[in-house]
């Protein structure tokens, strides 16, 4: 069974936020390349959530027009 909208873009967020957390650990302990490759790795995610969000407000915007 798919995945809802929803919690896909939960999922993304909760990603995000691990990425941060293990990034600022590697970071802690002087892994700099670690920690920037894990902040890009939250960023990325962060926008997929984002870009997920839009759209479904944009379906949820057309449907309650009909």
């Amino acid at each position: 069974m798919p995945q809802s909208p929803h919690n896909r873009i939960a999922e993304l967020h909760n990603l995000a936020a691990h990425a941060h957390s293990a990034a600022a650990v590697a970071h802690g302990k002087g892994d700099h390349l670690s920690a920037h490759d894990l902040s890009k790795q939250a960023l990325e995610h962060s926008m997929n959530a984002h870009k997920l969000s839009e759209e479904l407000a944009k379906k949820a915007a057309k449907s309650s027009k009909a």
